[in-house]
């Protein structure tokens, strides 16, 4: 098994690595760690390699470098070939106000993060995956992207678009047996919801997160929203009408605009 995680030193991305080392614990488990902090991803390589005798590779980059994360991908290909899973975990999460001026930074950070991103993690493995006749991509949204959330233009606009995207890149990819799998989590414990002075139902902690969401990959599923309660939350959020959805939301906590600074 060979998998490929962005956004790997915190949160679900660093569950998810953790998750698949214990499930195919064994020397032929090859791992990609992607991620900024470069102090985390040799951390968690070494907790890895020591535990579950998988082996670790670490990128310290940013996803927003399209250019280092096709060298990544390249150096991960030349030493262990075409990985079986790509998973674009990288995301970031900032409250927001257009009327802000300040905001735009905010704004354009969090679109090439959670949009961007996505597209420079699967766009060096393509052409390997089609050659090879298989691949899994799989694309880490929001139940945000379902509908506009207050004070949070820039990050419910850059998971719809991640939803939309995905579901294109899943119909281009058919034709060549590679897979894409969107995942849209509701609240999941991490240093993301961790600044939310507000209630988040259903708040599932990360490595729960991280079982369903091998699941789901490995089932081969194009669209879930996990957890399943939050899933019909958001069927119903498709549907209510946009004046019902506006006085609903008129009184809805807002996220706090300044969380940390990692523009």
């Amino acid at each position: 098994m060979k998998v490929f995680i962005t956004g790997a030193s915190s949160g679900i991305g660093e569950a998810l690595a953790i998750e698949y080392a214990k499930r195919h614990n064994n020397k032929n488990t090859i791992i990609g760690l992607i991620a900024r902090r470069s102090e985390h991803l040799q951390n968690l390589k070494l907790k890895l390699e020591k535990s579950h005798q998988v082996k670790c590779e670490i990128y310290p980059l940013d996803v927003r470098d399209d250019a280092a994360l096709a060298l990544a991908a390249s150096d991960f290909m030349l030493l262990h070939g075409t990985p079986d899973v790509v998973i674009a975990c990288a995301g970031v999460s900032r409250g927001t106000l257009t009327d802000h001026k300040e905001d735009i930074a905010a704004f354009q950070a969090v679109m090439d993060i959670n949009v961007m991103g996505l597209v420079h993690t699967f766009q060096p493995f393509i052409a390997a995956m089609k050659q090879a006749g298989q691949g899994r991509l799989v694309g880490i949204a929001s139940v945000a992207g379902i509908r506009g959330l207050p004070g949070a233009g820039a990050y419910s606009a850059s998971k719809a678009a991640a939803i939309t995207y995905l579901e294109s890149l899943r119909v281009e990819m058919a034709a060549s047996n590679i897979t894409v799998t969107t995942i849209a989590p509701g609240y999941i414990r991490s240093a993301m919801t961790a600044v939310n002075d507000y209630k988040m139902p259903f708040l599932m902690d990360a490595d729960i997160a991280a079982t369903k969401f091998i699941n789901t990959i490995e089932r081969k599923r194009r669209f879930v929203v996990i957890p399943w309660q939050m899933g019909w939350l958001a069927r119903f959020m498709r549907f209510i009408p946009p004046f019902l959805w506006d006085f609903a939301m008129k009184k809805a906590p807002h996220k706090k605009r300044l969380d940390w600074d990692w523009l």
